[in-house]
């Protein structure tokens, strides 16, 4: 089955993505996807469950995802193409494990636009009573809508403006938190020492802390989403995923940093909603509020490039045929976009009116773990064993080494994981294996897949 391939003159066929992104584009969707305030977001039941150590379990963590990300940094540049953990997998275990792999994925894409918007919506109700929080969610769905049909680069345009407010208020926040601390005796290594308790004198604490951290990094892979839109993909993309998990890491830690030594205490009302308390104490009625309206841009610019994301997934799989091409795998004629995948990103999004949040937190990150683990094993494959690229020993480390690493790290975060979201996703997982029964006509025929012959 054969399609337009990369690189060929914009327009001259209905499965051509506009490339139209460089590095500091794909880079600014990745810290957009990421959300640089989502620190905030377990900062309270981390700092409670590490005794304190909030910034030492972010470097724990930037670590683990380092490896990660090189991985997918260097699958990215070896195939150049939407589709990210999918494409990858694809191409070097075959289109069955990639369709399983990229369906998994999909999980956490679909439902983290639902986990924004449901965010919006209770904080904007308490913001605003009078205005349902339903009413937040069915507006922002539009919004998001529209803006991914129109085309990628008014997504890029948007995320300008949502990482500029949360820019603002990063510096609002240093600056509130360096006056707060005038005068007073600081202790700039108790976020990384802890508070004394025996949660700070564990490492299992400070390792059940990382893990759970791992949450905020979920987004770095997106912008491997966005190959077939980047200019000079080999070499933008892999250099802008590794620029957004190192930088994100930083700002994690920084801004954990911050607060811990600006607001000492380690024990809230509510660890849900520590960052509150952190904002009122350092600096009043006046940082809560801003933080408010930047957390919520924030959780926009989030749910509209994962929705990006997922339907562009969505569409490299119609384009192949795994699933059903006249649905998902066409563009857009005037905007150049996978317009119906986005609107059926979208309908699976208004679930986000009737299912909880609890819920839809609880797998978000099955997909995501499933796709770090394979593509850190794509690596080995691809150039340790198909290439056989092992003739020195930093071909040793670079190609086996490092990757065997990243799995293994991997691994590890599964721990962190409960039986409902194992239940959840495996059910997912099983769907999707049912799908792939259909299209293969009971796994009598090969799962379709792109032809690159082109490439």
């Amino acid at each position: 089955m054969k399609t337009q391939t990369p690189g060929t003159a914009a327009g001259t066929d209905a499965t051509q993505l506009k490339r139209v992104l460089g590095t500091p584009s794909l880079t600014m969707f990745g810290l957009v996807y990421m959300v640089p305030l989502t620190v905030f977001t377990t900062y309270g039941l981390v700092t409670v469950s590490t005794g304190g150590r909030v910034a030492a379990a972010y470097i724990v963590t930037l670590v683990a995802m380092l490896f990660t990300a090189r991985s997918y940094a260097r699958m990215a540049g070896a195939y150049p193409l939407a589709g990210s953990a999918y494409v990858y997998t694809q191409r070097t275990f075959g289109p069955e494990t990639g369709f399983l792999v990229g369906w998994a994925l999909m999980l956490d894409y679909l439902f983290l636009p639902m986990v924004n918007y449901l965010v919006i919506g209770i904080y904007l109700n308490v913001a605003i009573p009078a205005i349902p929080a339903a009413v937040w969610v069915l507006v922002c769905i539009a919004l998001v809508t529209v803006l991914n049909i129109v085309g990628i680069t008014s997504v890029n345009r948007t995320n300008l403006v949502l990482i500029a407010a949360q820019a603002i208020f990063v510096v609002v926040f240093i600056v509130f938190t360096i006056a707060a601390m005038n005068g007073q005796a600081i202790d700039i290594m108790a976020p990384f020492r802890g508070d004394g308790s025996e949660a700070a004198g564990s490492s299992g604490a400070l390792l059940g802390g990382a893990a759970i951290l791992c949450l905020s990094f979920l987004g770095f892979d997106a912008v491997s989403t966005l190959a077939e839109e980047a200019k000079d993909a080999e070499r933008t993309v892999p250099k802008a995923i590794m620029i957004v998990t190192l930088a994100a890491g930083v700002i994690f830690v920084l801004l954990s940093w911050l607060a811990q030594v600006a607001h000492k205490s380690t024990q809230f009302a509510d660890p849900d909603s520590a960052a509150t308390e952190v904002m009122t104490a350092v600096g009043g009625t006046f940082l809560a509020t801003l933080f408010t309206a930047c957390y919520v841009a924030g959780a926009l610019g989030s749910a509209l490039t994962s929705q990006a994301s997922v339907a562009r997934i969505l569409y490299s799989m119609g384009r192949d045929g795994v699933l059903p091409k006249p649905i998902f795998g066409r563009l857009n004629e005037r905007f150049k976009s996978p317009a119906t995948a986005t609107l059926v990103v979208s309908a699976v999004s208004l679930l986000a009116l009737v299912v909880d949040l609890a819920f839809i937190i609880s797998v978000v990150s099955f997909g995501a773990l499933i796709a770090f683990t394979f593509v850190n094993l794509s690596v080995i494959k691809h150039f340790y064993f198909d290439r056989q690229e092992r003739a020195t020993a930093w071909q040793h480390v670079n190609n086996g080494l490092l990757p065997l690493i990243g799995v293994a790290l991997t691994v590890w975060l599964w721990t962190s994981l409960t039986p409902t979201t194992f239940a959840a996703g495996g059910l997912w997982v099983l769907l999707g294996a049912v799908v792939l029964a259909i299209v293969t006509k009971g796994f009598r025929q090969r799962a379709p897949m792109l032809d690159l012959k082109e490439s």
